[in-house]
């Protein structure tokens, strides 16, 4: 699955990369930044958690 990330939904708070910082980084100017656009295995979980506690709904998963 790929990770799409809507950046005008996007309000850069972090709830992201605190599930999942092996995905989601917030640059020095918080803007998210994807590290891979591909879940794993190892990773699955933690990114439909981010999914899940993103208040905008910015984030979602495609097949």
């Amino acid at each position: 699955m790929k990770i799409k990330v809507d950046y005008d939904l996007c309000e850069s708070n972090a709830l992201c990369e605190a599930m999942a910082p092996e995905v989601f980084e917030l640059d020095d100017d918080d803007n998210l930044w994807l590290k891979t656009e591909e879940t794993t295995d190892e990773n699955i979980e933690n990114v439909k958690r981010a999914v899940a506690a993103c208040p905008r709904a910015a984030i979602s998963l495609v097949e």
